[in-house]
């Protein structure tokens, strides 16, 4: 139970991670405020059931189980449906909680109601090339790799459930902030967190939720339908305009942190996956929305946004958004970018 009294469920959605999941499951055993746990295996074909198995008697979890995969956002929503905890915290399967990472969505939504609580995100980069963090066997495709590091270097990545349990500290010297590696990934992670921190007023505040380490009241949430579930990138985003729309206000948790255990060399980049957008822009034909491929492609190395039309933050995509400008940002999308056009 919360300080208010309320009572908070965690809802995962997991596919085929079951080695990180063990650890995410770990952390949720350490809260300094124990929540519910609801848990979606969307059609693993791991062992994931028997990670899941591991913790019943340790965790009050619920599982549901897909047969086949279904989504990241109808995975989440099956979670949500089930959960009873009157705040969800929504998390990956792999990403392991800071103890008090509970404790403070709940300090939050009791002082601020109406929250749609971001938390910090970090990830850890010395995972990337594993199949099992714990014992840092290789993912596939990267055994030759770690065959030539020396025992040491091959001990500083693993990630165990030792650390987790007992030296939270380990994981967090090496953690580097936003969900990925990479300065564009930190860039937009810090731009976000910086208008959720200055910039309250902003209404474009949507633009900031993240898709791992957020909170929102079950209540609203159900009321909303949930996320999209034809949006499979940037779901988190839909729902946070839906839910700003209808009155919630988005605001940054301090200290309530998540550490992705990486497992890619890259990131899902949107502006590659780009068939979240149009059905993210028929739902929401709004400039704004159009412009969020624009905002990202600004800051990034080597941008191919002409100067004149970089958008630098989420205050200036508001300002942008406006359509006072005067800038052709159809062409800047669909001729520089080389994406897809979307409706007016």
């Amino acid at each position: 139970m919360g300080r208010d009294g309320k009572r908070c469920a965690v809802v995962i959605r997991t596919l085929n991670e079951a080695d990180r999941l063990r650890l995410t499951l770990a952390s949720l055993t350490r809260q300094t405020v124990m929540p519910e746990v609801v848990v979606t295996d969307d059609g693993s074909t791991d062992h994931t059931g028997a990670v899941l198995d591991m913790f019943r008697d340790a965790l009050p979890l619920v599982t549901i189980r897909h047969d086949a995969p279904k989504g990241r956002s109808a995975a989440s929503n099956a979670a949500a449906a089930a959960a009873s905890g009157e705040v969800l915290v929504f998390l990956d399967g792999d990403m392991p909680a800071h103890p008090e990472l509970v404790e403070r969505h709940l300090a939050a939504h009791a002082s601020r109601p109406g929250l749609v609580g971001r938390g910090e995100n970090y990830h850890l980069r010395c995972t990337r090339f594993l199949l099992d963090p714990e014992t840092a066997s290789p993912r596939a495709g990267e055994e030759a790799r770690l065959a030539a590091m020396r025992p040491a270097e091959r001990e500083k990545l693993r990630v165990t459930r030792a650390q987790i349990e007992t030296d939270f500290a380990a994981i967090e010297r090496r953690a580097s902030l936003g969900i990925y590696p990479g300065a564009g990934p930190r860039k937009l992670y810090e731009l976000e967190v910086e208008a959720l921190r200055q910039h309250p007023d902003c209404t474009l505040l949507w633009a900031a939720a993240a898709g791992s380490n957020q909170s929102v009241s079950r209540a609203a949430f159900m009321r909303s339908g949930g996320f999209d579930a034809v949006i499979d990138i940037n779901e988190h985003r839909e729902l946070a305009l839906r839910l700003c729309q209808s009155g919630a206000r988005m605001g940054f948790v301090e200290g309530a942190r998540a550490y992705h255990l990486t497992h890619r060399t890259g990131w899902r980049d949107p502006l590659v996956e780009a068939k979240w957008e149009a059905a993210f822009h028929r739902r929401h034909p709004t400039l704004a929305v159009k412009l969020l491929a624009v905002f990202w492609a600004s800051i990034a190395d080597n941008s191919r946004v002409p100067p004149e039309a970089r958008i630098a933050s989420l205050p200036d995509l508001e300002r942008r958004s406006a359509g006072t400008d005067g800038i052709d940002y159809d062409t800047v999308r669909e001729v520089l970018l080389g994406l897809p056009p979307l409706a007016a």
